[in-house]
């Protein structure tokens, strides 16, 4: 505590320690001796005492059951210098921060602009990668298509081939199978379509050999009327593979195909 001006200007501090597991007893409780230390105080306001801090040994003394804490204010503490870590544009405390923002926006700009065009392209292999190893194997391609010389097929019979684990119906229609198939009004079918909308060549009819109605296969040049017959429930199928009779609900499907030549028929 500060003293008043007619006594010598000291800073004084006291430490008084008392046991508290004193015993009741005979003998009287010895306390500790005080421990006076003297700072000496030359200033007039409280500021001055930060100039006035001891800079010798202190001496502390305590006593029995007593914890002492003593905390010491130092002033030659050294602040670490981060000026080498700085930019230079904003090291002088002259510059306002929003001058040198232009600086750093390019630079935020240049790293966003190239980690997106990085994850663009890792992107697009991975999808890449992902996309041909779902796609059909060199095996599978080759047999995706079929191509059957039209010369070896005589006219009035149906050639059955193998295409992508199913049977293949190419039938070489005669004048008058066309002529009756075409003249069948499409009302009447049961799944409606003409003729014409089924072939594109009239003499040649390309039909999957599989019946719409559980999947079985029919036989070529049978049934009631002239053109395939399913042994298996009973469905009739005309030269043009629609369904005439039996409980089929659906036509022969037309696979997709292509004529290059005269001679020549590519399937798929």
């Amino acid at each position: 505590m500060l003293k008043p001006a007619n006594v010598p200007n000291y800073f004084r501090a006291v430490s008084q320690v008392v046991s508290n597991q004193l015993t009741a007893g005979n003998q009287a409780a010895i306390l500790p001796s005080k421990s006076i230390v003297y700072v000496p105080y030359t200033g007039t306001s409280a500021l001055a005492l930060s100039r006035a801090l001891p800079s010798g040994n202190v001496s502390v003394t305590t006593g029995p059951a007593v914890s002492t804490q003593v905390r010491w204010a130092h002033t030659d503490i050294t602040v670490p210098d981060f000026s080498a870590y700085r930019k230079d544009s904003v090291k002088s405390p002259n510059v306002r921060s929003s001058d040198s923002e232009d600086s750093r926006k390019n630079f935020t700009y240049l790293i966003a602009s190239a980690f997106g065009v990085g994850s663009a392209y890792s992107a697009k292999a991975v999808v890449s990668q992902f996309v041909s190893s779902m796609s059909a194997s060199a095996d599978v391609l080759a047999l995706a298509k079929i191509e059957i010389k039209l010369a070896d097929i005589p006219e009035g019979k149906s050639v059955t081939f193998k295409w992508r684990g199913k049977p293949l119906f190419v039938r070489h229609r005669t004048q008058e199978e066309i002529q009756i198939e075409q003249s069948v009004p499409a009302s009447s079918l049961r799944d409606p379509q003409h003729d014409n909308e089924r072939v594109q060549r009239p003499e040649w009819l390309v039909v999957l050999g599989v019946c719409t109605h559980l999947g079985c296969v029919p036989i070529a040049n049978a049934g009631d009327f002239g053109g395939y017959y399913c042994p298996c429930h009973g469905s009739h199928y005309d030269a043009s593979g629609r369904i005439r009779k039996g409980p089929a609900p659906l036509n022969l499907e037309v696979p997709e195909h292509i004529f290059p030549s005269d001679d020549l028929l590519i399937v798929g």
